[in-house]
């Protein structure tokens, strides 16, 4: 099977694989014995929760992915873009889809109840997705789009939470 998409994308994406389940793994290994798992109630609100906050993050990513796909002007590799965007979702921030898959982890802890994961591992992988953002992601668009980028950024913050811009988000 040939997979059509860049490195970077690939290492991405194998970088959120490894948080996500490594830090489960970690999480439920260290909370299994802890009182606070075990309780019933912190399990039903933590899942109602994490159902919320994870249906946010793809619905985030999926509408930024989707407005991102106008992008994309003939061949190239999947999850690639040869052309910015600046329009729908991308016309108030920045990195839509990035802003929502950081909330991936903290879903993601709160639909399995670890205590560990929801107040140590998730804080700690969000902060790492932030960073990946500012270092990698603003980086290669700054190489790619030079001064569209330059222009697009002045007038346009990383993210935005206004609630105008946050309901388009999650729409």
């Amino acid at each position: 099977m040939k997979i059509n998409t860049s490195i970077s994308v690939i290492i991405r994406i194998l970088l959120w694989a490894i948080m996500l389940f490594g830090g489960a793994t970690f999480s439920l290994y260290q909370d299994w014995q802890h009182p606070l798992f075990r309780s019933f109630y912190l399990h039903i609100f933590s899942f109602l929760v994490g159902t919320l906050v994870t249906t946010l993050a793809f619905r985030a990513a999926a509408n930024g992915g989707k407005e991102l796909t106008k992008g994309r002007v003939g061949d190239i590799p999947r999850l690639e873009t040869n052309k910015l965007v600046t329009t729908g979702i991308y016309s108030c921030m920045r990195h839509p889809m990035l802003f929502g898959l950081t909330l991936l982890p903290l879903g993601w802890a709160l639909l399995l109840g670890s205590p560990t994961f929801i107040t140590i591992i998730a804080p700690i992988e969000m902060i790492f997705i932030v960073l990946m953002v500012l270092i990698f992601e603003e980086m290669e668009v700054k190489r790619k789009y030079k001064d569209d980028y330059k222009k697009y950024k002045t007038k346009t913050p990383m993210v935005n939470f206004s609630f105008t811009c946050l309901k388009q988000l999650f729409k």
